[in-house]
């Protein structure tokens, strides 16, 4: 794996000044997605931070599904995020779920409801919200408070076996109804359920709540160092609570920064399901999601996003990173390893009339000047070519230097040509043009005759190949990378372009997943949802270039 220097940040001080006090020995992290949706880009930066601190001071990390809630849950989740995390380059030391742990939580409610610090709750979902209070006015206790040790061991063990049903009773935490941190007065540990789990099937009909199961898995597991993002900052009083109070052997540090937000894209798994659900998109891995496998379909490479990873850097206030230097981390990283190739998105065909009928012969080509190892293709030339619509113009401005009628222009890797002659249909739409070429103007026989000002790229018209290119434009209409519930109005229309062309006959073999730059359209990742025996399909990963500066 490459390895660019790890930048210092607040929590790498931490786990140093917690070496060297020795208060740890080992340090122990872990990522713990909870699988009811497919990772996205700012999962990749909690898994490049989890994986890359524990790697560097020797330590592991644990891949764990918080898999607490049933009814959101699925196999199909588990098993993408497992990819995921491999594809980007990591291996996690041990695999755990959350309801691993089901039983041992359990008994730990039992040992709040006996120290009486948890009781059994009658109040519904919106009588405990009303009750709750509001930040300027403290809450007010459920009057169910104060029932005795052994009724709330009775109710929840009703609850348990299955006697109740869902929204009946919920096991709360008894703490503070007047704290000033809203989520200390008296949180729902436990509520009712009945669904199968995908791990447990109906082995439980109650679940944990978020906040009650992640600390103690945490301190199950033995992680040091508890790194999550800043929303749950607040949660953290919490967190530390259900850790003392349940007697908890090892005793984690939750440490809160963060998260990423992006311009132009949508940061939430439910929203992101929203775009699946609804159509907008044909899947969690289409190429315009922010998801892992969306990203990884259109092309970018798992280099690219480490590398954006530790570029953004860790940090205790959140910001909004330009989604300029993501691509431009792609860009980079495929600079010196695509295989340069031609491809003509928008066909103009172009007869060379002084050019020998039925003769095709062959030009040579650098597959990436970057690095002579690739080697040189070889191209097909002959009487027939296409080039692009955008490089002929009837009635050019002043400064365009591509084909126009009496120009001359330079075919990339062949001849000069001259345009003679515009054919056009009934309706005066250009179809072809008639052009000459001059023989003393190969490319590579070192002519130092007249110059010209333009150069364009071509592919043989009797040998390309005939593909599909899909262009793509932001998803969402807006720079602020602020989320809101009316998200799904700013989705972009014009967001994918699909364009029939071709592409040189020599990367007719290309297979899904292989990656080439396209001679002045940027770099293109062959599509392996619908490249078919019959058809190339390329998703354009990103432009050829940006402005974006790092």
């Amino acid at each position: 794996m490459d390895k660019r220097p790890i930048a210092s940040n607040f929590i790498r001080n931490i786990i140093i000044e917690d070496l060297e006090s020795g208060k740890h020995k080992d340090i122990i992290t872990r990522f713990p997605p909870e699988p009811n949706g497919y990772l996205h880009i700012g999962h990749a930066k909690a898994i490049t931070l989890n994986f890359e601190l524990a790697d560097e001071f020797e330590g592991r990390t644990h891949l764990r599904f918080d898999d607490t809630n049933p009814t959101k849950e699925d196999t199909e989740y588990v098993e993408s995020i497992k990819e995921d995390v491999k594809w980007l380059g990591f291996e996690w030391d041990e695999l755990y779920f959350a309801s691993d742990y089901f039983e041992e939580m359990y008994q730990r409610a039992i040992l709040l409801i006996k120290k009486g610090k948890a009781f059994v709750c009658d109040l519904t979902a919106e009588e405990i919200r009303e009750y709750r209070g509001t930040l300027t006015v403290a809450g007010k206790e459920s009057p169910y408070r104060n029932r005795d040790v052994e009724e709330n061991l009775k109710l929840f063990e009703q609850m348990k076996s299955g006697q109740l049903e869902e929204g009946e009773k919920v096991l709360r935490a008894k703490i503070d109804m007047a704290s000033p941190n809203m989520n200390m007065r008296d949180p729902v540990l436990y509520r009712i359920v009945h669904a199968d789990h995908h791990n447990t099937k109906d082995e439980w009909c109650i679940y944990p709540m978020y906040d009650y199961a992640h600390p103690l898995e945490d301190a199950i597991e033995g992680i040091t160092h508890s790194l999550c993002s800043l929303e749950f900052e607040d949660h953290r009083p919490l967190y530390d609570w259900v850790i003392r109070e349940c007697e908890t052997e090892k005793q984690p540090r939750q440490i809160e920064f963060a998260r990423l937000n992006i311009t132009n894209t949508v940061m939430s798994k439910r929203k992101l399901k929203v775009l699946v659900d609804e159509g907008f998109v044909d899947g969690w891995d289409d190429p315009r999601m922010p998801t892992i496998a969306g990203l990884r379909r259109r092309g970018y490479t798992p280099e690219s996003i480490r590398n954006f990873c530790r570029e953004i850097g860790v940090a205790k206030a959140n910001s909004v990173v330009d989604e300029q230097m993501l691509e431009h981390f792609v860009r980079e990283d495929l600079h010196a390893k695509a295989p340069r190739t031609m491809a003509i998105l928008r066909p103009l065909k172009v007869v060379i009339t002084n050019y020998p009928e039925n003769q095709v012969e062959m030009l040579d080509a650098e597959n990436n000047p970057e690095d002579p190892s690739m080697g040189i293709r070889q191209l097909p030339f002959s009487r027939d070519i296409y080039i692009e619509q955008e490089d002929f113009m009837e009635n050019p401005p002043k400064k365009y230097f591509r084909l126009f009628p009496g120009n001359e222009v330079r075919l990339k890797h062949a001849y000069f040509i001259k345009c003679n002659e515009v054919i056009k249909d009934d309706e005066g739409n250009v179809i072809e043009l008639r052009c000459s070429y001059d023989i003393e103007t190969k490319s590579g026989t070192g002519f130092k005759g007249r110059k010209v000002k333009g150069t364009i790229h071509w592919v043989d018209a009797n040998n390309a190949v005939p593909a599909e290119f899909r262009l793509y434009q932001p998803l969402i209409l807006d720079d602020d990378g602020e989320e809101d519930d009316h998200f799904t109005d700013k989705v972009n229309p014009n967001s994918l372009e699909i364009l029939q062309g071709f592409i040189e006959a020599n990367i007719k073999a290309a297979k899904p997943q292989d990656k080439f730059q396209f001679f002045r359209h940027g770099y293109f990742n062959v599509d392996p949802k619908y490249t078919s025996e019959e058809k190339l399909v390329f998703n354009r990963i990103v432009p050829l270039k940006s402005s974006f500066k790092i």
